[in-house]
């Protein structure tokens, strides 16, 4: 059997060792949090899955939420008129080709850790630094850094060529609730674009008390969306939850009216730096660690993309490990396996970084023009799933408005 090692108990990682447990191989997790620590700590992310993501987790038959976990069906857009912040100058909704789903990592992780152990995988509870991975590495044939969060990630070098942003670019908070009235039609995450101020975005998930809907928000630093230093309690992060929508969305606000937090830990707020590092760590005594999921790509959450992202890269991994059979995990194997993720990864880079920054004309003329053409939002709605189908349009304004006529013209032909 050959031995492996995974840093890091979260949405990659996991996934990523039960796989490799499946099909005989010997796995090591190691981890700083046990269970318990996860199911009783704070929320840690939005995790909102789209159906190759949710796919992957079946395949696994790690998918024992589905049928308790409410579906996303759709995308909702809104931008609100510039002039007039109570009426809306961009509108519209599609429905998803498959649903998606949102299960807090609260119910997710622990469950995963138990089985994992449960399986015969060895779960270790302890802090990893420079010597653990040493140690791990003497004793396991390949050794993947999966933490996404804490300093030990920070040992992967930043690569400056695919990373343009060095600093925050949004102050993000999450509030998970019950109480609040459903979309009409059909479920779905409702995206409100607010210029100048930030993005806010909810959808229905699966929390350990049960159905909920998780609010998340991303004000641009020092903008009016940017007061979450100052929250000290969990009812006051609630209050300038509603505070916000109230303001800047009323169309959201009113769904809001009998909303209360799912729980005390039903709350997060802080910011980091969307980052790419590179994927290959060499530590002192010349051997190698392999970089998997936000360890190496941590994208800004505002295209829902994370736990998608890190899925996405966890199969890939998974099928690389086992094409290899039992030949040596080299530096060259490594780079390799990382690029072909980066042949999909780059484009949910490139899609979100460009939403961190005011929309190019054609991009908004792109949005718009989805509000009179169905076949045109339902793209947009689709691309959640599968980004690359955006591309060049999304980021070429000649390609933008070359496509926009191909969707017209269809259009008038149906």
């Amino acid at each position: 059997m050959r031995r492996i090692a995974i840093v890091g108990g979260g949405q990659a990682g996991l996934p990523l060792a039960l796989g490799l447990l499946d099909k005989g191989y010997q796995v090591t997790v190691v981890t700083n949090r046990t269970p318990d620590d996860v199911c009783n700590g704070r929320v840690m992310s939005s995790q909102c899955m789209f159906d190759s993501s949710l796919q992957f987790e079946r395949d696994l038959g790690l998918n024992r939420w589905e049928t308790q976990c409410p579906p996303v069906e759709g995308i909702g857009f809104t931008v609100p008129h510039p002039d007039i912040p109570s009426e809306k100058a961009i509108a519209w909704s599609a429905r998803l080709d498959r649903y998606a789903q949102a299960v807090d990592q609260r119910i997710k992780m622990p469950f995963w850790m138990e089985e994992f152990a449960s399986r015969g995988g060895n779960l270790v509870i302890d802090d990893v630094g420079i010597i653990e991975l040493e140690r791990l590495a003497a004793s396991h044939e390949l050794v993947i850094l999966a933490g996404g969060k804490g300093e030990i990630v920070k040992l992967l070098e930043r690569d400056a060529s695919r990373s343009p942003y060095d600093k925050p670019q949004r102050a993000l908070a999450l509030t998970y609730v019950n109480g609040m009235l459903p979309t009409p039609e059909y479920s779905r995450v409702s995206f409100n674009l607010i210029p100048g101020v930030g993005e806010y975005f909810v959808f229905p998930a699966l929390t350990l008390s049960g159905p909920c809907d998780i609010m998340v928000f991303e004000g641009i630093p020092g903008g009016a969306m940017d007061g979450w230093r100052e929250v000290r309690t969990p009812q006051e992060h609630l209050a300038y939850s509603k505070q916000i929508l109230k303001t800047y969305t009323p169309w959201e606000a009113e769904r809001c009216g009998q909303i209360e937090l799912t729980d005390e830990n039903g709350i997060l707020a802080g910011s980091f730096a969307p980052v790419v590092r590179k994927p290959v760590l060499t530590l002192p005594s010349g051997n190698k660690i392999f970089g998997l999921g936000d360890a190496v790509v941590t994208n800004d959450p505002l295209t829902g993309q994370g736990s998608n992202n890190a899925t996405k890269a966890c199969k890939v991994y998974y099928e690389a490990i086992l094409a290899h059979g039992d030949q040596p995990f080299t530096a060259e194997w490594m780079h390799n396996t990382f690029e072909k993720f980066w042949e999909y990864g780059h484009c949910v880079v490139d899609w979100t970084n460009s939403l961190l920054i005011p929309p190019q004309p054609h991009v908004l003329n792109l949005l718009g023009a989805a509000q009179h053409l169905p076949p045109l939002a339902n793209t947009l709605a689709n691309a959640f799933n599968y980004p690359p189908v955006l591309f060049p349009w999304w980021e070429d304004a000649h390609a933008c408005d070359a496509y926009i006529h191909s969707q017209m013209t269809e259009e008038i032909r149906a």
